[in-house]
C-alpha cells in the first residue's frame, strides 16, 4: 500500500522558494542604505576626534613653553586674531593637512582700564592662549601666569 504525503509535508515549490528570494532581495537593499550614514558618520567622528586630540596636544606644548617666550610670541603676533609661531600643520598618512592656529594675547582680567575687552589690559602676568583648527569648530582656551 503506497502513502501518500499531504501538501504539508511535501516542502515548497520552486515557485514559492523564489518569491521568498526576490521578496528578501528588494528589502535588503533599503535596509543597507539605511545603515550607510552611521557607517560615513563613524568616519567622520574619528576624524573629529583626531582633530581634537591634536589640538589637546598642542595646548599642552604651548603651556609647557616658558612664560617669557609665550610674552615673546604675543607681542611678535600683535593682536589676538593674528595667529602665533606656535601655529603648525600636521599631516595624516592619508595626505590630510591639520593646520593648527595658535592665539597668543596679553590679558586684561581686571579690566583695570575699564573698557570690558580682556585684550587691552595693561597687565604683563597674565597671557590668553587659543588653539584652534582650522575650518573646524575645535579650539581650546586657556590663561597662563608668571
Amino acid at each position: 500500500m503506497v502513502k501518500f504525503k499531504s501538501r504539508c509535508e511535501q516542502g515548497f515549490s520552486y515557485a514559492e522558494v523564489l518569491v521568498a528570494s526576490a521578496l528578501v532581495a528588494i528589502t535588503l537593499v533599503p535596509a543597507m542604505q539605511a545603515l550607510q550614514p552611521g557607517i560615513q558618520a563613524s568616519g567622520i567622528q574619528q576624524q573629529l576626534a583626531e582633530d581634537r586630540y591634536q589640538s589637546y596636544a598642542l595646548m599642552e606644548q604651548v603651556l609647557a613653553e616658558p612664560f617669557s617666550a609665550l610674552q615673546s610670541a604675543a607681542a611678535a603676533a600683535g593682536s589676538e586674531t593674528v595667529s602665533s609661531s606656535y601655529s603648525d600643520s600636521v599631516t595624516y598618512s592619508n595626505g590630510r593637512v591639520l593646520n593648527r592656529l595658535v592665539f597668543l594675547s596679553a590679558y586684561d582680567a581686571d579690566n583695570s582700564d575699564a573698557d570690558n575687552d580682556p585684550f587691552t589690559g595693561t597687565e604683563s602676568d597674565l597671557i590668553w592662549i587659543k588653539v584652534e583648527i582650522e575650518g573646524s569648530p575645535h579650539a581650546l582656551e586657556s590663561l597662563s601666569a608668571l
